[in-house]
């Protein structure tokens, strides 16, 4: 009698314990569906190999599909907004005075460590979601992560206070070390948004529209510092039996260009040439995908990348190699050029 006693206990204790779980997930859950519009900020930390890129993030969501966020490189000041609404994707370069503009599936293709929508569907998904209670609060466990073009990124932990607020999104290796952080600092699930909050504003971007002050620059003073390559960067990372072939440098009105040609089984180009700086705010119709690299969001499709980087444009093309492939090449690129 004692031994059955013992036994409906510990199943008693099981399915409390069972019950709890799926209550604290289903609050936290419920908690996310009916936000119909909310303003965080957060800090961001990612690796790529041995360096560590910081960015503080500001994210604006309104119910459909209205989103805005803001990158900013802790290290180098340099910004992109993300914005999303009826009209498409938008990946705008403040800097470069241009906006790249893509009809894309952004941000539902792929798991989006800082928008509350895109951690609860991840562990909405997730078949072996653990839950543990902590002082503070509780911790998600999940290897549902949808990163395709990033295979080491293979589980995430989600910590979450009593209130049911996310605090941390942590994205981890096989080696569960931590390769993206975002840290949730503060949240608003009740924010309201202008009508034209989410479109493009031509005006803010346009540095000949923007309002005149005593203080303001001479043309010279204006423009940014435009880096003169003596060489290019040679990617740190090739494919197997693949080697360059041929460089050339071509001279540009603002600035040089630089073709590799790289021969092999896995062949392609990489162009660098100094960023252009537009007058008049510029869209780009883009193909692709946009696509955190490294320091920058650039454009991905099934043959090539592009992104921008401390003044200068990257654009690598193949068409034998994968898109795994094309982003390795392109993550080994990440130091700056030599000068003159």
């Amino acid at each position: 009698m004692k031994k059955v006693i013992i036994f409906l206990t510990l199943v008693l204790c099981l399915f409390l314990t069972g019950c709890g779980k799926d209550n604290v997930k289903d609050k936290l859950f419920n908690n996310i569906d009916k936000i119909k519009g909310y303003y965080l900020e957060a800090t961001m930390e990612i690796v790529n190999n041995d360096d560590v890129y910081e960015y503080d993030v500001k994210v604006s969501y309104y119910k459909g599909d209205n989103y805005k966020v803001e990158l900013s490189n802790t290290s180098n000041n340099y910004e992109q907004i993300i914005i999303k609404n009826s009209d498409g994707v938008y990946v705008i370069t403040p800097l470069l005075n241009k906006s790249f503009k893509f009809q894309s599936e952004w941000p539902y293709n792929n798991s989006q460590a800082y928008l509350l929508h895109s951690i609860k569907n991840d562990l909405e998904k997730a078949d072996d979601l653990v839950i543990e209670s902590v002082d503070d609060g509780y911790i998600f466990k999940t290897s549902n992560v949808n990163y395709p073009n990033n295979e080491k990124l293979t589980h995430q932990e989600v910590l979450v206070d009593k209130n049911m607020d996310i605090k941390q999104v942590t994205v981890m290796d096989d080696n569960n070390i931590p390769q993206i952080t975002v840290n949730f600092n503060t949240i608003d699930k009740d924010a309201t948004f202008d009508s034209n909050y989410f479109q493009i504003d031509e005006s803010k971007y346009n540095t000949d529209t923007k309002e005149d002050t005593s203080e303001k620059e001479s043309a010279d003073e204006k423009e940014v510092d435009t880096p003169t390559m003596s060489e290019g960067v040679f990617p740190l990372y090739l494919p197997t039996e693949t080697t360059l072939s041929d460089q050339e440098k071509v001279n540009k009105d603002d600035g040089e260009r630089i073709i590799m040609t790289f021969s092999g089984e896995k062949s392609f180009l990489l162009v660098q040439e100094n960023s252009t700086i537009y007058e008049d705010f510029t869209i780009i119709p883009t193909t692709g995908e946009p696509f955190m690299l490294i320091d920058t969001i650039g454009s991905l499709t099934d043959e090539s990348i592009t992104w921008s980087s401390s003044g200068i444009d990257y654009y690598i093309v193949s068409d034998v190699m994968t898109q795994k492939e094309l982003i390795e090449v392109a993550r080994s690129i990440n130091a700056l050029p030599v000068m003159k």
